[in-house]
């Protein structure tokens, strides 16, 4: 490809750290409780969270390091840049903790297959879907896939996105998936956003297994897994629990392989079915539980059961994805009802080719709310405080504290939160502060 070399164009690089103050802010969305230390926000308290009215926020040397009411602003400006808030809502960035990033061709021939009337698992049987996508990542060049996911992160950046979880799935064999997964090592030192790498090698079954998802499952335990261990290249791992795709004691054995290295666990489980995924991802101290559309009345009371333990395990969280509701038309995850049950919620775009094809999180706070009957307050807690504790990083980001790192969203002049997704489809964002930049 022609073009400038990948670090010229995307990494952000400056002389000093800035002390930036910005002042005079309509509102700051605190993402805290005055009474609460929890690392997610649960049940009411998604709701409930505190908003400074006539507020400022201080960043030093990539933290926030004060904020509060405009009465308590400091009045020494030395050596601090600036910045009028007048009309304008301070908030912690979105962090999209489920996407799929790096691919090379969209999958827009199989949209109009869709639009004629074809299922999703009509096109997969045809030869599309995640298959097609991996016969695609075998002949794709490295570089070139760099080039496009910098691309990517770019474009989610410039909607508000600070932080990315990205995932395999789309290479099926060790040599494709260690493509995919260095793509994202060397995209985590080349863009300002926090990058986490997911291995998704069970995501679909090769047709060189032949119908045996057995065989494949061990390749990807006893093989791929280890390899790409003792290679750095993953934060996580994951499985597409799902009929005609992987088992819950699949689920099992990959957690099993994953514990010996002490690699966390994702599972995609209740998309279009019920097949207990989820309660082997419970079993199994998931980090997070993602989709989620279809859910029984046991699914929920197995899921809240698992909020009730007092053990000091990291929750299983629920993350919805309702971009890829919107984009196959298939059920919303039922975000009222887990919230109402007293659970916390978080919310991802899951952009990928075939099912999501967007990074818009703006988008999906206002289907969440449109769709799923969120507040617009429990909207941004599900993409900022929830989502943080998804990848593991609520003590660095999601909520304003000082120490937290800053990561912020800067809005235009609104009239409220509620402003942002009730103007669905708008870019209300006026800049984005990544560690204070």
């Amino acid at each position: 490809m022609n073009c400038l070399p990948c670090d010229q164009k995307y990494a952000i690089h400056y002389l000093r750290w800035m002390q930036t103050r910005i002042e005079n802010l309509k509102g700051l969305a605190t993402l805290r409780l005055n009474d609460s230390e929890n690392d997610f926000l649960a049940g009411e308290s998604m709701d409930n969270w505190t908003v400074i009215e006539n507020a400022f926020i201080e960043m030093n040397s990539g933290t926030i390091s004060d904020f509060g009411s405009m009465t308590k602003c400091p009045s020494n400006n030395a050596g601090f840049k600036i910045i009028d808030g007048t009309g304008r809502f301070a908030m912690p960035a979105f962090i999209d903790s489920h996407t799929h990033l790096v691919y090379s061709n969209d999958r827009s021939e199989e949209f109009q297959m869709r639009m004629k009337g074809h299922s999703y698992k009509e096109i997969a049987d045809s030869g599309g879907g995640i298959l097609n996508s991996s016969k695609l990542m075998k002949t794709s060049d490295e570089s070139e896939l760099l080039e496009l996911l910098l691309q990517r992160l770019e474009k989610a950046r410039e909607n508000g996105t600070t932080a990315v979880e990205i995932k395999s799935g789309y290479g099926l064999t060790l040599e494709t998936e260690s493509k995919m997964l260095r793509v994202i090592q060397k995209a985590k030192s080349l863009v300002p956003q926090k990058l986490w790498s997911t291995f998704l090698g069970a995501h679909a079954l090769p047709e060189s297994f032949k119908g045996n998802h057995d065989a494949y499952v061990k390749e990807v335990c006893q093989k791929m897994l280890p390899f790409l261990v003792d290679n750095g290249l993953l934060d996580f791992v994951d499985i597409f629990c799902e009929k005609n795709y992987f088992t819950p004691a699949h689920l099992d054995q990959l957690s099993e392989a994953a514990n010996k290295f002490s690699i966390p666990l994702k599972a995609h489980v209740n998309q279009f079915s019920s097949s207990g995924g989820l309660q082997a991802a419970i079993r199994n101290e998931a980090w997070s539980v993602d989709h989620l559309e279809f859910m029984t009345d046991k699914d929920h009371l197995d899921l809240q059961n698992a909020f009730k333990s007092k053990s000091s395990i990291k929750k299983p969280i629920p993350v919805a994805l309702p971009g890829c509701s919107l984009f196959l038309d298939i059920p919303y995850t039922e975000g009222r009802k887990i919230i109402d049950a007293n659970l916390p919620l978080a919310i991802a775009s899951d952009c990928n080719p075939g099912s999501a094809p967007s990074s818009n999180l703006s988008l999906c706070w206002s289907l969440a709310c449109h769709k799923m009957k969120l507040t617009p307050k429990e909207g941004l807690a599900a993409l900022t405080s929830n989502a943080a504790y998804a990848v593991g990083a609520e003590k660095i980001m999601g909520n304003i504290s000082v120490g937290m790192q800053a990561n912020l969203i800067l809005t235009k002049p609104i009239s409220g939160i509620a402003f942002m997704p009730y103007a669905f489809g708008e870019n209300n964002i006026e800049r984005t502060f990544i560690a204070g930049r």
